[in-house]
């Protein structure tokens, strides 16, 4: 390779660097402070960059916000991506997403923050975050494969809309970790140590199955 295209490759990769740092950043900036409370220049000192930077690759901070946004969905696809789901039976395979789902909130709770800060903003950054459908689609379509085999193994009872599924799925586990401090306080009882966790977990996911579980006796094949 002649000494102008090493050149220009060392530039791609010091300029991504760059923006991955901006992103690391901003993520930690946006969980604790929200869109509102965040301010470009500490989310460039945090960097270790310049907030002029900020705006060449993001164009403001809501864009960053946005990029941000479009990251963290991109992750939790690619850790369930990462399952193969498709390669197990119905039953396990749906307990390993419930699980998943679960497990992704216990150990990522700026994606809890930020997808709460999101909300009060009426989810207007992922109207301008034109990869994040298709990111979020294969899910869906994979929770429809997988219900519908558990059906032919009669292990499902039929009817049930993939999208409802993974809202009931996606919910007991989003609402029991955005809400686990007022709920502990509400109730008099500690939600948020490792024993609670796991009880809260194995509850969530005794629940999810049974829901969907046939429950009319098998037809015996012949």
């Amino acid at each position: 390779m002649s000494e102008a295209p090493k050149k220009r490759k060392a530039k791609r990769e010091t300029s991504e660097s760059t923006r991955q740092q901006l992103l690391a950043a901003a993520r930690e900036a946006f969980m604790v402070g929200g869109l509102e409370g965040a301010r470009v220049d500490d989310i460039a000192l945090r960097a270790g960059s310049n907030k002029q930077l900020v705006y060449h690759y993001f164009g403001n901070k809501d864009g960053l916000y946005t990029a941000v946004l479009e990251q963290v969905y991109q992750e939790i696809r690619e850790q369930e991506a990462a399952l193969k789901l498709g390669s197990l039976p119905a039953e396990e395979a749906m307990r390993k997403l419930v699980e998943f789902s679960f497990d992704y909130l216990r150990q990522s709770p700026e994606f809890v923050r930020i997808l709460v800060d999101e909300n009060i903003h009426y989810g207007r950054h992922l109207k301008d975050a034109g990869a994040v459908q298709a990111v979020n689609k294969p899910i869906i379509d994979l929770i429809a494969q997988t219900l519908e085999r558990g059906v032919e193994d009669g292990v499902f009872r039929r009817g049930l809309d993939p999208l409802h599924v993974y809202l009931s799925i996606a919910g007991m586990s989003f609402f029991y970790f955005a809400n686990i401090h007022t709920l502990s306080y509400a109730f008099s009882r500690s939600l948020d140590g490792e024993a609670e966790m796991d009880e809260r977990r194995a509850h969530i996911v005794d629940f999810a199955l049974n829901a969907i579980r046939n429950r009319a006796p098998a037809t015996p094949s012949t």
